[in-house]
């Protein structure tokens, strides 16, 4: 009797399904840009729209799984021509990329490129600014120096940030093909849709971010990980690895977070199987191969420019960046009135990083699989918790999910103190969970719970026209036992804006002083936004690092015509939020 034939696993046909599906999200803004001026490009994208079509039929027709796994190859080219024809259309860059090229570009030329302002790069459109708790912005190339350093040969691309997101969209595609090749057969549908498919990946790719390049470095490190090392041995694969990770820390600094996570795992894991020595010896091959492969990116600078090298690969965590993210500093940037104790988000983010370092160097059985998530979540009590933090690195989620299992750890390596390894260890192992963490917490209570410093209300205005601000008269107060050196800005919605430049009154407010300050426009003008938008007025102190916050009313003079440039008194604002 013949056996019966082999069919694909319908969870298989399922993933392949939404990973052509996947496809579809963005495609069509894209082809609608391409069509006006670019028709070779819009041809193509209405080929990979075919492409999806029949793609999303075999998906649910083919019988055997080798016509399956080949229908994924298809999908994954489908998705890589989808990403070449965004970039065709949009490759110009944001601040990262213009950043990066411009990098680039004094390294050809032989000048210096840690330390040194740009500030006309952020003239070019959708080039933004970082503001700085000190009234600046942040106008220096302020990451490791690897992207600068593959971007230098694609230079001839073109002027702006051109080259540097032709980089990193062709480390996107290299990171997705890789990790699309080394996941199992029937799983690799899912590298395709988290890399390529849902479109933010290529987005911050099209957008120049090192961390794109990062990711794709860490690819091969994170597949199987626990494995690296075993037997006591690396190999050439494993020494590949190592020097993978030095690579990607070279790239990016969000490297910088996940490798003691990984290392301390690897340490964990060869514990077990090894013993304590040769682990040692193991971890020590591991780390020396990375620390060589990145000093070797970093050498010429660490010797021509070593002061501001360090400087400006640690810019990210010094540079005092104003607030700005998806966490819990929204509770200061939208939900109050500010705080006068921002510094507390610092420390709680730092201290929930070690708390969960700790964790899992404790509980390594449990929290291995999960080594390559835990890092992101410290970004959420932190100053700068955007999104891109925790997204960016989402693949790697998935390759730890698929190939680095709760059974990889089975053996591992964890310390036991007495008070974990009694009777009632449970009840002290939660109690362990709750010490550890709780520190961050507090530290996030404090900041959130902290308040403005200074109240703020707007006195007079000057109109350049009826919708058109040029000047604002404040008075302010300064509630602290301080003096506060406060730098203001008008933000509508999320996000920030540039800095108002002080015309009259004291750059510094003595403790509990109320003083008139007049402010003028970024560009000589404010335009206000649509009604149904509040306007934020906030200020900004640097020493301490203070936010005060208040809603206020810019309502125009009923008699002001387009060449009235006369004051106008303003009722109260609101009492802020």
């Amino acid at each position: 009797m013949s056996a019966a034939p082999e069919v694909p696993a319908p969870w298989h046909r399922v993933l392949t399904l939404l990973a052509d599906v996947s496809l579809f999200i963005g495609t069509r803004a894209v082809w609608t840009q391409a069509a006006g001026h670019r028709l070779v490009v819009a041809a193509v994208i209405s080929v990979c729209y075919a492409s999806i079509l029949v793609c999303g039929v075999l998906a649910l027709v083919v019988r055997r799984p080798r016509s399956l796994a080949r229908l994924d190859a298809c999908v994954l080219a489908t998705a890589v021509t989808l990403v070449l024809c965004a970039w065709v259309m949009n490759h110009r860059g944001g601040d990262e990329g213009v950043l990066t090229a411009q990098a680039a570009r004094e390294l050809v030329a032989g000048h210096a490129v840690y330390g040194r302002p740009w500030p006309w790069l952020f003239h070019q459109p959708g080039v933004a600014l970082t503001p700085t708790f000190d009234g600046g912005y942040d106008l220096t190339y302020g990451y490791p120096p690897l992207a600068p350093l593959l971007t230098a040969p694609l230079l001839w691309l073109g002027h702006g940030g051109t080259p540097a997101t032709a980089m990193t969209t062709g480390a996107l595609v290299c990171g997705a093909v890789l990790l699309w090749r080394l996941l199992p057969v029937p799983w690799r549908p899912a590298a395709a849709m988290t890399c390529l498919g849902f479109g933010f990946l290529p987005t911050y790719a099209r957008l120049g971010y090192p961390a794109i390049l990062a990711l794709a470095l860490l690819v091969p490190v994170v597949v199987r990980w626990p494995r690296l090392g075993r037997g006591g041995r690396l190999g050439p694969a494993g020494v590949a690895r190592a020097a993978c990770l030095g690579l990607a820390c070279a790239a990016q600094q969000l490297p910088w977070f996940v490798a003691p996570f990984l290392l301390a795992g690897i340490y964990a894991v060869r514990r077990g199987e090894l013993g304590g020595r040769a682990a040692a010896g193991v971890l020590l091959r591991v780390t020396g191969t990375a620390a060589l492969a990145w000093l070797l990116v970093d050498a010429y600078f660490v010797v021509h420019e070593p002061r501001a090298w360090l400087t400006g690969v640690a810019l990210p965590l010094t540079q005092g960046a104003v607030l700005h993210g998806q966490g819990l500093v929204d509770v200061s940037l939208y939900l109050t009135g500010g705080s006068d104790r921002l510094v507390w988000y610092s420390r709680a983010s730092l201290l929930l990083l070690v708390a969960l370092l700790a964790l899992l160097v404790l509980f390594v059985r449990r929290l291995g699989p999960a080594a390559t998530v835990l890092p992101w979540c410290a970004f959420y009590l932190a100053t700068r918790s955007q999104d891109g933090y925790y997204l960016m690195m989402t693949p790697l989620w998935l390759a730890a999910a698929l190939t680095a299992p709760a059974a990889e750890f089975a053996t591992a390596w964890q310390p036991r103190p007495r008070l974990l390894s009694g009777p009632h260890r449970r009840p002290a192992r939660c109690a362990a969970v709750a010490l550890l963490v709780l520190p961050a917490l507090v530290s996030g209570a404090v900041a959130a719970t902290g308040t403005p410093p200074l109240r703020m209300r707007i006195t007079a205005a000057r109109w350049a026209a009826p919708s058109t601000v040029t000047r604002l008269t404040l008075r302010v107060t300064n509630r602290a036992g301080t003096a506060l050196t406060p730098h203001f800005m008008l933000t509508t919605g999320q996000g920030m804006s540039r800095y108002w430049s002080p015309v009259r009154g004291p750059a510094t407010i003595p403790a509990h002083a109320t003083v008139r300050i007049e402010l003028r426009a970024p560009g000589g003008r404010f335009v206000l936004p649509h009604r149904h938008h509040g306007i934020r007025l906030r200020a900004f102190t640097a020493a301490p690092q203070t936010l005060s916050s208040s809603y206020v009313h810019l309502t125009p003079p009923a008699t002001a015509g387009a060449g009235d440039r006369g004051r106008h008194p303003l009722s109260p604002p609101p009492t802020p939020a």
